[in-house]
């Protein structure tokens, strides 16, 4: 099972920026037929260094992450990511 995070720090940390990007990103669970699991968490704490969102999804192998990250859906909601990101980390991980 491949695993892949993604931490996302909005610019605008706000509730309800933070509940439409969190419904953007669980939306593509339906759409992709290679996407094996989707999670989306929201940070309780709000410090300064912390990040809003975490993203974590589930493949059955690389070759199908690769064409997740493709798929027209992941695209659209990556489109609508950049532009309320102000920064970014990912890890990938097998399991």
């Amino acid at each position: 099972m491949i695993k892949n995070t993604l931490l996302i720090k909005l610019k605008e940390r706000n509730n309800e920026t933070i509940e439409k990007t969190k419904s953007m990103l669980l939306s593509m669970g339906d759409k992709i037929e290679v996407l094996r699991g989707i999670q989306v968490q929201v940070d309780i704490r709000r410090g300064e260094s912390s990040y809003d969102i975490l993203l974590i999804t589930h493949f059955s192998s690389m070759e199908d992450m690769e064409a997740y990250l493709i798929n027209p859906v992941h695209v659209e909601v990556s489109k609508y990511i950049v532009s309320v990101l102000e920064a970014g980390a990912s890890v990938c991980f097998e399991e």
